[in-house]
């Protein structure tokens, strides 16, 4: 190991490696409720591809694992470095490089912030409408783990944005795919291959990006409605009315309590419509002016109340759209704050939501447990908490859940990834022959396996 730490130091400059005590317990975990933390031997921060090649041919040389590592703001175990050996982290390459206005494009390091991002892509006039939550993500982690959030449902997920990208393979060769350009067909698709492969095929090192123009006007909608189901009911309808929001959000009366409690804010409801309600839409329509979205969201009200909706709330202030939309994004903290112990992303087709969801209210129900959901209504992507502290009972829950979500045509994650977190449950839910195949691309990139192992597979 001396010697390792010796060439690391060698490759990366010693102020850039970190042993022992120097090594602080932020690079021991991610944000999942389920994963122990786990120590590497070395933390290595390149500053450069060519570094990052360097630590990857030193690795590969002495068979040693990597765990490329953003911000660690993962909900699966992805970047957690559970067999130790490195961990590679991608915090010093954090630049913008460029934002092309001439072709809507932005080039940036692994390691950039995704509110850096927003901030730089929003003063050239241009929108990345990637929302995962979490603005303290690099663009890195969220390639990696094909990030989606709440605007999916107008704009689609990660991988829809990527159109190149710079990566490194474990032998240590340095790799470019895709470029400034929408469309390319010339051989095997590799910058989608890399997209949502948790680092276990590559370590990327540079993205390209697919920029929007910035809507210049945004309306939000809260919608109270007295099942889930009636709530449910409406996406479709509002989907094909042509009128397509940024964000369709559900949430259940119980996990809004604990966003409030959370956050100190309340939502600006009567208290009787607040008492016969117990889901809720959150609905956010964008575009060039307020009086398209305006007139979008009368529509969508419509639409709603001919479903069943109570009320339909259009705050007349930003602040309360903006305290609304804050409620949304915290929930997970909330959920944690509440005394989560798992949470779960169970994608299912839109019109099986309510289906799912009333199949674990059920489940819940039979262990004696609190399981409650928000999540993307938009695009079937439902965000559960499972509070229940006893391991056994949480991990049939688990397991139940899973299946009833693959039984409706879903899968066990739509926007977390696999990690280790969620691997056992992986490999009992997907088809063998797709398995054998992943294996098989894995061991073509990584033939010592080298590459954040024990992740996904």
């Amino acid at each position: 190991m001396q010697k390792i730490i010796a060439e690391m130091c060698t490759v990366v400059g010693r102020a850039n490696v970190l042993i022992g005590e120097e090594i602080s317990e932020e690079y021991a975990h991610d944000e999942s409720l389920i994963v122990d933390r786990h120590f590497p031997e070395i933390v290595a921060k390149p500053g450069s591809v060519e570094e990052v090649a360097g630590i990857m041919r030193l690795a590969d040389k002495e068979r040693v694992p990597v765990t490329p590592r953003g911000s660690g703001t993962g909900l699966s175990g992805g970047c957690v470095p559970i067999l130790g050996g490195i961990l590679l982290s991608l915090e010093r390459m954090n630049k913008i490089i460029e934002i092309d206005k001439d072709n809507s494009v932005a080039v940036v390091e692994a390691g950039a912030i995704l509110a850096e991002l927003h901030k730089a892509a929003r003063a050239a006039a241009l929108y990345y409408p990637i929302y995962p939550g979490e603005e303290s993500a690099t663009i890195g982690g969220n390639v990696a783990t094909n990030a989606g959030g709440m605007r999916a449902v107008k704009y689609g997920v990660t991988r829809h944005f990527v159109i190149g990208l710079e990566a490194v393979l474990p032998k240590g060769q340095i790799i470019s795919t895709g470029g400034k350009y929408v469309k390319v067909s010339s051989g095997y698709d590799l910058t989608q291959l890399l997209i949502g492969s948790e680092g276990t095929l590559a370590v990327i090192t540079k993205v390209i990006l697919r920029l929007l123009p910035y809507p210049k006007a945004s309306t939000t909608l809260f919608v109270p409605f007295r099942s889930l189901n009636d709530g449910v009911k409406a996406v479709p309808e509002i989907l094909k009315s042509g009128n397509i929001p940024a964000t369709i959000e559900f949430l259940e009366k119980l996990g809004l309590d604990a966003m409030e409690e959370y956050t100190g804010s309340r939502v600006p409801l009567d208290s009787t419509v607040r008492d016969k309600a117990e889901a809720f839409l959150l609905i956010i329509v964008e575009g060039k002016n307020s009086d398209d979205t305006f007139r979008d969201a009368d529509v969508i009200s419509e639409i709603c109340l001919k479903h069943g909706a109570i009320d339909a709330l259009i705050p007349s202030q930003e602040k309360t759209s903006h305290d609304l939309l804050q409620l949304r994004e915290k929930a997970f903290y909330a959920a944690k704050d509440a005394g989560a112990t798992d949470l779960l992303d169970v994608v299912v087709p839109r019109g099986e939501i309510a289906q799912f969801v009333q199949s674990v209210h059920g489940i819940a129900s039979k262990y004696d447990s609190i399981v409650t959901g928000a999540g993307h209504a938009g695009d079937g992507n439902i965000h559960l908490a499972v509070i229940e502290q006893d391991p056994d009972k949480l991990s049939n829950i688990r397991k139940e859940i899973y299946r009833v979500g693959k039984s409706l045509g879903g899968a066990i994650s739509a926007e977390h990834g696999i990690g280790c977190g969620r691997r056992e449950h992986f490999m009992e839910t997907e088809a063998t022959p797709i398995i054998r195949v992943m294996r098989g691309i894995k061991k073509v990139f990584d033939p010592h396996n080298i590459m954040n192992p024990g992740k996904i597979l």
